[in-house]
């Protein structure tokens, strides 16, 4: 069972998004907060699996909250849900611990899968949202800079960044490879200094644009 939080300031989607997602057998909403402040307070009470982050809400706001509870908790996946798709929330919100953003236009059947897919450690981001991050990812020609990254990574390097961009944890990888978990947490520390990379997340999405290949 995975255990939801939802922080929103309006009421009726809110409630409503809660009453379709305990229609999953899977699924069940444990909490509801309706600004950042409550998520805080929540998350820490609650400890769910993953929480479902407005951006904008009152006294506290969804990006906030959600670096304050990455830091804290940092096994909590966050996936934002909101109206919103401008760039500045979109990177924030990912820069401050987000997994994924998708917009509350999202239907039901596919937020669900995002979640179960979010709490298993995959990043998710809505297919206008996509575009918008990998164009941040780096500041030099996409061509230019993939040449430049790749040919600082080792061959081993290169296929635990593939099988991240791929959404395996790092327990799958080392099953994938025939490597130990150690050795694979190594790679990826390597992976994300060489590419000058903030996180897992940013690793998955510059893969995803870089890396289209398979093993």
């Amino acid at each position: 069972m995975i255990n939801l939080l939802i922080a929103d300031d309006l009421d009726m989607f809110r409630q409503g998004l809660a009453t379709l997602l305990d229609l999953e057998d899977d699924l069940h909403v444990v909490g509801q907060a309706c600004n950042g402040q409550e998520a805080i307070a929540l998350a820490a009470q609650l400890q769910p699996d993953v929480i479902l982050m407005d951006i904008r809400m009152p006294i506290c706001n969804g990006v906030e909250a959600t670096r304050h509870i990455h830091q804290c908790y940092p096994w909590i996946g966050i996936l934002v849900l909101t109206t919103f798709d401008e760039d500045e929330y979109i990177w924030q919100s990912l820069q401050a611990g987000a997994l994924g953003y998708l917009l509350k236009s999202t239907p039901s059947e596919q937020l669900a899968t995002a979640i179960r897919s979010l709490q298993q450690g995959y990043s998710q981001l809505g297919p206008t949202i996509a575009p918008k991050v990998f164009a941040q990812i780096n500041p030099l020609p996409a061509d230019k800079a993939a040449s430049e990254s790749l040919s600082a990574l080792n061959q081993r390097e290169r296929d635990v960044l593939l099988l991240i961009g791929r959404g395996f944890s790092n327990r799958e990888i080392a099953n994938h490879l025939h490597l130990s978990e150690g050795t694979v947490r190594n790679n990826v520390t390597q992976v994300l200094s060489k590419l000058y990379l903030r996180d897992r997340t940013q690793a998955a999405l510059w893969a995803k644009q870089h890396l289209p290949g398979t093993l």
